[in-house]
C-alpha cells in the first residue's frame, strides 16, 4: 500500500511538474513519510520514477491496442490508421511522454543493475504487447519492422513532447518576438509527419 501510495503521489506531482522538477523531499513530504521511509520502498526518485513510467506505459499500450483493431483496408489505408492511433493516444499521455523523454538521461542514471535490469525486462515485454497488434494491422512491416516502429515512435514521442512544451521563458520569447514561430513545434503534426516517414521507409527497405 506505501508502495501504491508513493507512485500515486508522483504521478500527482507529474500532473502539475515536469520530471526534472520532481526531488524526493518534496515526494516524501506529500506521502506524508520520511524519505529515509521512501527510500525502504524505492532505492531513489528514479527508481520511482522508473516503475511509474512502467505502469504509464502499459496502461497506454491497453488503451491503444483497441484502436489498432481494424485491419480493413490498403497498405496505405492501414498505415495511415495506425499512425493516426498512435499519435492521438500519445497526445493524450503527456506525463508518459515526460517520462520516456527523461529516461536515458535521467531516470536510468541513479539505479542499481538489479532494478535497471528489472525495468528492462518488464519494457521488453510491455513492447512486445504493442508489438503484435501493429504487425497484425501492417503484417507487411514483419516483425523486426514492427519493433523498431513501435520504439522509435515512443522515443520520438518522448524527444518531442519536451521540444514542443516549452518552459515559460521561451513561450515568452516565442510570443515577443514573432520571428521565432518557425523555431516552435507542435506535437501532433510534426510526430504525425515523423511516423509517416518512419513507417514508407520501413515498408520499401530491401
Amino acid at each position: 500500500m506505501r508502495r501504491q501510495a508513493i507512485l500515486d503521489t508522483a504521478a500527482d506531482m507529474l500532473a502539475e511538474m515536469p520530471v526534472v522538477d520532481l526531488g524526493l523531499n518534496e515526494l516524501a513530504r506529500r506521502v506524508c513519510l520520511a524519505k529515509s521511509n521512501v527510500l525502504r520502498y524505492f532505492e531513489s526518485r528514479e527508481a520511482v520514477l522508473l516503475e511509474l513510467l512502467d505502469l504509464r506505459y502499459r496502461d497506454w499500450i491497453a488503451a491503444v491496442t483497441p484502436l489498432l483493431a481494424d485491419h480493413a483496408g490498403d497498405l496505405r489505408t492501414r498505415r495511415d490508421r495506425l499512425v493516426a492511433a498512435l499519435v492521438s493516444s500519445l497526445a493524450k499521455e503527456p506525463m508518459l511522454c515526460d517520462l520516456v523523454n527523461a529516461q536515458a538521461a535521467i531516470l536510468e542514471r541513479n539505479i542499481s543493475a538489479e532494478v535497471a535490469a528489472r525495468y528492462k525486462h518488464k519494457m521488453l515485454d510491455a513492447t512486445a504487447g504493442l508489438v503484435a497488434p501493429v504487425e497484425r494491422l501492417v503484417p507487411e512491416f514483419g516483425a523486426d519492422g514492427a519493433m523498431k516502429f513501435c520504439a522509435a515512435a515512443l522515443l520520438s514521442a518522448g524527444a518531442l513532447w519536451s521540444h514542443s512544451n516549452p518552459a515559460p521563458a521561451m513561450l515568452a520569447a516565442y510570443e515577443q518576438h514573432p520571428e521565432l514561430a518557425a523555431a516552435r513545434l507542435e506535437f501532433v503534426p510534426i510526430l504525425t509527419e515523423l511516423l509517416e516517414v518512419l513507417a514508407r521507409g520501413l515498408l520499401t527497405r530491401d
